[in-house]
């Protein structure tokens, strides 16, 4: 299964949060998962960073893909075909970033792992 994770769900795993679920878990710990964080996410740690907003031990830039490579997270890169399917969604969740993670996940045929339940909302799989 290709997992897509939230950048909540990132966050949690990478700092060995208790936060998410004993399946959410599962699967990410389960190595016949492909797991993936995408650039949108490192883009909002990075924006929220600059703001204030996230504390992080080191600077996004040097930070986000040390932890995401010692981890075994894939970066996903924003292609063509996933912005442009945002535009098909319904107007179900407001954050850009989130949007963003759905179309992906739809274009790509991922599973995301977040406790978000405005995502669940699509017509996506998601996982918690």
């Amino acid at each position: 299964m290709k997992l897509l994770l939230d950048t909540c769900t990132f966050l949690w795993i990478v700092s060995g949060s208790e936060k998410f679920s004993g399946l959410a878990r599962a699967a990410f710990l389960d190595s016949e998962n492909e797991r993936f964080l995408s650039v949108s996410s490192a883009w909002e740690m990075a924006i929220k960073y600059s703001l204030g907003r996230l504390p992080l031990p080191e600077r996004p830039e040097v930070w986000v893909p040390r932890i995401r490579e010692e981890s075994g997270i894939e970066a996903l890169p924003i292609d063509e075909e996933s912005a442009l399917h945002s535009s098909r969604l319904p107007l179900l969740h407001g954050d850009p970033f989130d949007r963003i993670l759905v179309a992906q996940a739809i274009v790509h045929g991922m599973t995301i792992l977040t406790p978000d339940e405005e995502i669940a909302k699509y017509a996506v799989r998601v996982l918690w």
